[in-house]
């Protein structure tokens, strides 16, 4: 019995310091605190500024006057009167064909009509002496007017073998030489004033009612970042595009030094209308397919602050602060770097010289 009570003692305490030990083990991790410490971020308060309204599209410049130049006829080059990149006159005698054959078939033409305006003179004269019939006068009469309908008609075919700049502006680049022969149809090169541009784009047609002739319009060009340029809008296409319901619309650039036809530009339509919008630093969104999130940061009872993600709506963005269309209101802070370390609750500290 000895044995047995003596190795009851031992068990006991055995098994004693071990619970004492977890127990002391327990009490000390229950002191510790595990709270995670305060996230630092940057942050912002969310603005209400007043924002012209202004619809965005993309255009295409063009020259008011731009054409392709070509030739009626055929024939052989026998002249070129320009260089590459020259500024042309109107009526300025531009590339001349082989018109050998013409000039020969002018010069027959030309006797022709003055034998035909003699012998209707002498035929003239002898019916008001009353010796030559009226059918006589008449038939005369008919060989002089196709006489001068023969010489104009290849005085035509003559001015169709001299091509002529349309209208004062810019030629581009030389794609005939002389001795090439020209079909009709064959581009020589184009011809651009580039005095005066427009730009021609597209709109949705449901914008009808807020666009009309007048309106200033903003463009920017890829190949001139630092350069702002204005046009006013023109005229607005009498149809929509059954295909993609949009709206053609055309406006006139002023002042478009730098731009050249068939340059993209980008387009804002100056509505005339302000209204007040909410507005935050376009870094405070986080864009994802479940929508567009906020870290709006509340007061914590340990005089930090929490951030609390929420869901909102986001509209355009301009000079780095996007538009807030639901979702938050002026006056509430945000977080605008940093996000990536944060989850909902999390304890913040601010400091703007956070990055992201």
């Amino acid at each position: 019995m000895r044995a047995y009570l003596f190795v009851a003692i031992l068990l006991l305490t055995i098994l004693g310091s071990i619970g004492g030990y977890q127990y002391l083990r327990i009490s000390r991790l229950a002191s510790l605190d595990f709270t995670p410490p305060p996230v630092t971020v940057a942050a912002d308060r969310a603005r209400l500024e007043s924002w012209t309204r202004y619809l965005e599209a993309i255009g295409t410049i063009k020259a008011a006057r731009g054409v392709e130049l070509t030739a009626e006829t055929s024939g052989e080059i026998t002249r070129i009167n320009f260089r590459s990149g020259d500024r042309v006159e109107l009526g300025q005698e531009l590339v001349v064909l082989n018109d050998e054959v013409e000039q020969a078939t002018r010069q027959s033409r030309v006797a022709g009509l003055h034998l035909a305006r003699l012998l209707y003179d002498r035929d003239q004269a002898l019916f008001e002496r009353k010796s030559l019939s009226e059918a006589s006068v008449d038939r005369s009469l008919a060989a002089l007017a196709q006489a001068e309908a023969q010489l104009d008609e290849i005085d035509a075919r003559l001015r169709n073998k001299r091509i002529v700049a349309p209208f004062t502006g810019t030629i581009g680049i030389r794609r005939v030489d002389v001795g090439d022969y020209l079909a009709p149809g064959t581009p020589i090169a184009t011809l651009q004033d580039l005095g005066e541009l427009e730009i021609d784009f597209a709109l949705p047609a449901q914008h009808l009612q807020q666009v009309q002739p007048g309106q200033r319009i903003e463009l920017a060009v890829a190949a001139l970042p630092e350069q702002g340029f204005s046009a006013t809008l023109q005229a607005l296409d009498s149809r929509v595009d059954p295909d993609t319901m949009n709206l053609m619309a055309r406006a006139r650039i002023e002042g478009g030094d730098g731009l050249l036809p068939g340059m993209f530009a980008t387009l804002k339509v100056v509505l005339g209308q302000s209204e007040d919008t909410v507005t935050v630093p376009e870094t405070a969104i986080t864009y994802s397919l479940q929508g567009s999130t906020i870290f709006v940061l509340t007061a914590a009872d340990d005089q930090l602050l929490r951030a609390l993600p929420r869901v909102v709506q986001a509209g355009e963005v301009r000079a780095g602060r996007a538009a807030i269309l639901s979702g938050l209101a002026a006056g509430e802070r945000v977080v605008t770097a940093g996000q990536n370390k944060l989850y909902r609750g999390a304890r913040v500290r601010i400091d703007s010289t956070v990055r992201m």
